[in-house]
Order: structure tokens, then sequence, then C-alpha cells
């Protein structure tokens, strides 16, 4: 009964409840943005660096991977220490440096990581082989199309420039074996893989050093005991595990979340502002047949219910249309902010999460009820008598 008295409330104004559930839904859509905005960017760093499975990250100390041009020294000492520690179940070290591929008359520069084929976690192999001998090279496919190269062609590559005497340093013939796409590189940026004795050899000095390892612990150990332990161990680096980098990637971004925070706020409160005006405005009109129901004997608690039910209806039906719609708008403003130089391309901002969706949707319906609660309780106060007065007049 109260269903359908609030039914027939609504569709008495068609036109005025379908503005309101479509301005309900334009904010719904910028909460759940807000929301996703809030959450995605973290819960997309986490999983990109759980997708290889690498629980904990070592840096040259005080810096995080690849932040300097620091090395770790006595990378075989390294890993003597780490594998005495029954935990410890896979080490991969990855040495980072600067190339330059000559193609004809042109330079292109871009990043070279000097890895082991057997344990990496850099990158997936897209089509032809890994580097599998010291004279082989995997590049991406931003690199390539620099090149224009192809599988099977031998680049001439080097890792230094001198521009004084325009020459290249620890030049070297490669074999481009293989096609790769690099999991946490940017579209925009050129970058190719071989291994590291290949790297080192090419630099000519400062043999049996890594930029960063990365290692995988035994499944049900604990990494954050395994991380304390190494920083024990190894006091000249810097262990970050997945939590510590959530942290600093936390408070790094936490600008985001302040602005999500505040943007969500600002569209409930414009969803809530909009519901409490189109009740209050409907109450107003529906004054003598609220009087009228009371007279017949109508309780208290039944308008007041009947009023709260449309203003729920109206923020139910705006957030299934601003879920849809916010997910669109999400999409088309993750393109846009992942085109950012420099981030890696798995990296959302937006990422969908069915908890966001019903965080945002108990939201929304908690400010409907919010929204008819003021209207429904000034109904439910009017004095009989003198409202069927003033319809009568009227």
């Amino acid at each position: 009964m109260r269903a359908a008295l609030a039914q027939a409330s609504l569709t008495r104004h068609r036109g005025r409840t379908i503005l309101a559930v479509l301005g309900v839904a334009v904010a719904a859509a910028m909460l759940l943005d807000m929301v996703m905005l809030a959450t995605g960017m973290r819960e997309s760093f986490r999983e990109l660096l759980l997708s290889r499975g690498f629980e904990i990250r070592l840096a040259p100390k005080g810096t995080l991977p690849f932040d300097t041009d620091a090395t770790i020294p006595g990378v075989s000492a390294i890993i003597a220490t780490l594998r005495t520690n029954p935990d410890v179940r896979e080490i991969s070290p990855v040495l980072g440096a600067s190339i330059h591929v000559l193609a004809g008359n042109r330079d292109v520069s871009g990043s070279v990581l000097g890895i082991d084929p057997s344990v990496q976690g850099d990158y997936e192999l897209l089509s032809g082989q890994d580097v599998a001998a010291s004279n082989f090279i995997v590049g991406n496919d931003h690199l390539l199309n620099q090149l224009g190269a192809h599988i099977g062609d031998t680049l001439s590559v080097a890792i230094g420039y001198d521009p004084q005497t325009r020459t290249y340093s620890g030049q070297r013939k490669l074999i481009l074996t293989g096609r790769v796409k690099f999991i946490y590189g940017a579209n925009d940026q050129s970058s190719a893989a071989v291994r590291r004795e290949t790297l080192e050899a090419m630099g000519g000095q400062n043999h049996d050093r890594a930029s960063l390892f990365m290692i995988r612990v035994r499944k049900g150990a604990d990494a954050e005991r395994v991380r304390d332990w190494i920083e024990k161990q190894l006091p000249n680096v810097t262990a970050i595990s997945i939590a510590t980098a959530i942290k600093q990637v936390d408070e790094r971004l936490s600008y985001f979340r302040q602005l999500a925070l505040i943007l969500g706020a600002v569209s409930l409160f414009v969803g809530f502002l909009l519901v409490t005006t189109l009740v209050t405005v409907s109450v107003n009109e529906r004054a003598g047949e609220i009087a009228v129901m009371r007279a017949i004997g109508v309780s208290r608690s039944h308008v007041v219910e009947q009023i709260v039910i449309e203003g729920v209806a109206i923020s139910l039906a705006g957030a299934v249309l601003g879920l849809a719609l916010g997910l669109v708008t999400a999409r088309y403003l993750n393109t846009i902010l992942s085109a950012f130089p420099g981030l890696p391309m798995a990296i959302d901002f937006f990422l969908f999460q069915p908890r966001a969706a019903w965080s945002a949707l108990g939201l929304l319906i908690a400010s409907g009820i919010g929204a008819g609660v003021y209207p429904a309780w000034r109904a439910a106060s009017l004095p009989i008598a003198e409202s069927l007065r003033r319809e009568a007049i009227a």
C-alpha cells in the first residue's frame, strides 16, 4: 500500500521525477568514480607488484628501485646470504642502464635491464625467443617501432655516449630474438633486456652489481619477517615488502585520496539536497491530501514511511543509472590519466571493485532515507483541521 501510494505520487509529476533521477544519477556517477579513484590506484599497484609473485624487493640503501643510478655491489655474496634463509625461494637480481641503439643515422635511446631469464619477473615474452645467449636482446613494441626492427635483426647497441668526442662506449652487436611486454614499463618507454653478464661486460667495470633484487618467499612464509631478517643481514640495502611499498605509494599519492574524498562528499551532498528539495515540494503540493488521509485514520507512521519510500525510490533509480554512467566515465578518465608519461601501463587510476560499487550504492540509499526524513516529519506534523480548511478555501 505505501509503495503503491509512493509510486502514484512520483508518476503524477513524471517530468520532475525524471529530472530528479537524472540529477541523482550524475551525483552517483561522480561518487562511484571518486570511490574508485580513492582505492583504485592503490589496489592496482598492489596487483601489479604481486603479478609475478615477488613479495620483496631490495634496493640500494635509502632509495626506491630505480629512483637513482645507485647499484648494489657484491651480488654473489648477497645471493649466498639470502639462500641461508629457508623462507627465500627465488632470487632475481636486475641491473638497469640506459642504452643507445644505432639505426642508420639515428640514435634511439632507451632503457635496458640485465636479467637472469630463468628467474626474471620484469616482462612477458610475446613472441620469439628469450635471451638464452649472451649476444641476444629482446625489446618492447615501442623500441621495435622506433627502430623499424624485426626479430632476427642484428642491432648495434651501446650503453654510453660522449658528446665531446661523439663516440659510443660499450658498443656491441646483439641479435634481436624476442618481442616482450614490460610489466612495470610505460607505454611510451623504449625498453630492452639482455643477460646481466652481457650488460656488465658492455660496461667494462663495476661487475657483480645489481640495481634491484626481487625475491619470492616460500608459500605460507611471513614476508614481513623475511624483510626484517634481510635488513639485519644486509645493512647496505633497503628491503621493501608489498606492504611497505603500498605505504610509500599511499604517502606519495595522498592528494588523490583527499581529492576523491572531497569530491565524493560534495556529490553525495548534492544528491541529498536534490532529493530533499523534490520530496519537500511534493509534500507541500499534497498537504491537503495528506490531511485527508490523516483525518480518515491513516497513522503518522504510514505517512512517514510513504514519503521516505519516495526519497529512497528516487535515490535508488538514480544510483542504478549513475553506476552505469560512472563506469563509462571512469573508463574514459582512466584512458586520459594512464597516458601520463612515465606511468606503468598496468596502473589503473579507476579500478572497478564490487566493494566500491556497493559502498556507493549504500551511501546513496542512506542519503535517500535521510533526504525523506525532514519532509516526512513535516508532513506527519501538519495540523489536520487547519490543513483541510486551507485546502477547502484554496
